[in-house]
């Protein structure tokens, strides 16, 4: 039997908390500008450091310490989570440049094609089976980067990067297996060395604007962890509490967001070729939730099938026992009076 579904406080607890997740990615935008002067790879390194002292707070905090000594004895996941690191650290680089370069629009492109991204992913590397559906959303979304490219004159490379990078070490992640805080812990952990030692290196050249700024910059760089951690312990909460149907959809807040700031408070430009790749973009994913909906009713109505049956067999099981008995307790006084 499935298990029971989660009580409705703790389905609200978890929508409130992806909503939350969602909504504090799609609000990065705000953010980095406010750490200016410092450039993006500064901004970089305070955040790879400031978000494991904020993961270990939170660890210490939950009492979450026996991974560490089973993860230390297999070298081959310790790769795997130094390759992911790599990817997200390229992938973080990407966005606070972009962002603080006027380019707000392009990483909300990057993360509404992630999912594309991911397919595409699966395909080639975990030789995974497309239905008919998903192969159309991916060819959209292909048909969009090539109307995005004409229209720049370029390929879109922002949107491309953050989101090859970001499937990409969603597919690390699965391989390693760990949850979400773990994970991030673990690759902070590697990314912390590198990260402190270009900080210390800045600052014996005089170039680090961590003290030079004063100390509200200070505190804003210092909060580059919490502002990492928190969204990453909101998601935490949701994805045991509510369905991946539910996750899959609300997933799209963040883009959403990202694409509002970029036109409403960054006043970016958005030409006709531009709106024709978005909607082209739009149009993949609304098919791939809509396969997903339909994907997700057929296997609900198997497995309500499949239950109804197998108690249909429990309840005709005692019948048939009842059935037996019956059919034998005639014959049961003659036994008794041939033995007399």
């Amino acid at each position: 039997m499935s298990p029971p579904p989660p009580p409705r406080n703790e389905t609200r607890t978890g929508l409130l908390c992806a909503v939350a997740a969602y909504t504090i990615w799609g609000l990065f935008p705000l953010y980095w500008p406010l750490l200016e002067p410092t450039g993006a790879v500064e901004i970089l390194a305070h955040r790879m450091v400031w978000s494991l002292a904020a993961v270990l707070v939170v660890l210490t905090v939950t009492r979450r310490w026996n991974w560490i000594r089973p993860l230390l004895r297999q070298p081959k996941r310790l790769g795997m989570i130094a390759l992911g690191a790599l990817f997200i650290s390229v992938n973080w680089a990407t966005y606070i440049w972009a962002v603080n370069a006027g380019h707000v629009v392009e990483t909300s492109m990057g993360y509404f094609i992630n999912p594309l991204a991911s397919i595409a992913l699966g395909v080639l590397v975990l030789r995974e089976r497309l239905r008919a559906v998903q192969w159309t959303a991916v060819g959209i979304g292909a048909a969009a980067v090539v109307v995005l490219a004409v229209g720049y004159g370029k390929p879109p490379w922002v949107a491309l990067t953050l989101a090859a990078t970001f499937s990409t070490y969603g597919l690390v992640k699965k391989k390693v297996g760990l949850g979400g805080l773990e994970s991030m812990a673990a690759e902070t952990a590697v990314q912390f060395l590198p990260a402190l030692g270009f900080l210390v290196f800045l600052g014996a050249r005089g170039e680090s604007t961590f003290a030079a700024a004063g100390a509200g910059h200070a505190a804003l760089l210092m909060g580059t962890g919490a502002i990492t951690a928190l969204p990453l312990i909101c998601f935490g909460i949701a994805a045991v509490r509510l369905p991946l149907s539910v996750m899959g959809m609300l997933q799209y807040l963040a883009p959403v967001f990202q694409f509002g700031l970029g036109l409403t408070y960054f006043h970016e430009a958005m030409p006709p070729e531009r709106w024709a790749g978005f909607a082209l973009v739009w149009l993949a994913l609304a098919l791939l939730t809509w396969d997903a909906l339909r994907t997700a009713r057929t296997a609900r109505m198997e497995l309500r099938a499949a239950r109804s049956k197998a108690e249909q067999a429990e309840q005709a099981e005692p019948a048939a026992n009842v059935h037996t008995q019956n059919t034998l307790a005639p014959e049961a006084p003659e036994a008794t009076a041939q033995g007399r």
